[in-house]
């Protein structure tokens, strides 16, 4: 069960983000996107609240869940943003540097080195970002880094990137003290009311012009938010059995088939190379979450 909820989520996952920059070519709203997903799945999931008496869960699920679901709205309009700013074959790979962050933030926060190997796997994703990014011919390495990441979409990726490392730890948590089912069902209903929030304040001048889009893109909103559920609920039973850590590393794999439907969808150059960065950056990934645990 656990291996297919990682190959559902390897699968799901980079779909997602492909009616997601879809969408963003037809002129949707990165908020009328998620709040649109985020409907659909309420939608189905309300009948479900009472069944599961998710009226009864202890302060801990709310807490952990709340905040949870102020992440992934967030987290995921800032995907969109990206999305509609920079290549799908760009914006897959980067999700590498998840566990960079989390190495980071391990250094800040609480004092934790990595090890050797940890350092390996960062220099490993570096490495891999080089086939990645776009560069021009005879450009040095380190102009094309800055050129990089200044990149108002990469720096959308980067934003995204954090808050959903941040998001999987209070899932987790949630997970604990629930189960994978009534965290769903909480994800989806809870996000809803957040990303209707933030539509209701953010489209105001533009209602009539997204309610359009909306009309004439429903068919493709109902695959996204099939996609995002089965990547969901596939994250949240991976959750159950694995570790957060090894969970993200796995999910690496997903940035392969990124690059493969940026060439298939959007004509995106550079796949060959692409494809090795990809493969490389996983590979790091993975050497920091399985070896390179902080001493």
């Amino acid at each position: 069960m656990t291996l297919l909820a990682i190959l559902v989520r390897i699968l799901a996952n980079p779909v997602a983000n492909l009616f997601q920059k879809q969408l963003t070519q037809q002129s949707a709203h990165p908020i009328l996107i998620i709040t649109s997903v985020h409907a659909l799945l309420a939608t189905v999931c309300i009948p479900y609240c009472l069944a599961l008496r998710t009226l009864d869960l202890p302060a801990g699920v709310w807490i952990n869940m709340i905040i949870a679901a102020l992440l992934a709205v967030t987290g995921n309009v800032l995907l969109v943003y990206a999305l509609r700013e920079t290549d799908l074959s760009v914006v897959g790979p980067i999700n590498a540097f998840k566990s960079v962050v989390g190495l980071a933030l391990g250094v800040v926060l609480v004092g934790e080195w990595p090890t050797a190997t940890g350092l390996l796997g960062i220099l490993l994703i570096v490495a891999g970002s080089y086939f990645v990014i776009d560069r021009k011919v005879n450009q040095p390495l380190s102009n094309a880094f800055v050129r990089f990441f200044r990149e108002r979409g990469i720096q959308f990726r980067f934003a995204a990137l954090f808050l959903s490392a941040t998001e999987a730890l209070f899932l987790k948590r949630a997970i604990v003290l629930s189960s994978p089912a009534i965290v769903f069902v909480l994800w989806s209903v809870l996000g809803l009311a957040m990303a209707l929030a933030w539509a209701v304040i953010s489209l105001r001048q533009e209602l009539a012009d997204q309610l359009a889009v909306l009309r004439r893109t429903l068919g493709r909103l109902v695959w996204l938010a099939v996609a995002t559920g089965a990547m969901q609920l596939a994250t949240l039973l991976t959750f159950r059995e694995l570790q957060v850590g090894y969970s993200l590393a796995l999910f690496q794999l997903s940035t392969i088939v990124a690059v493969l439907l940026g060439r298939r969808y959007f004509a995106e150059t550079r796949i060959g190379e692409r494809l090795i960065g990809s493969i490389v950056m996983a590979a790091g990934a993975a050497l920091i979450v399985v070896f390179g645990a902080p001493n």
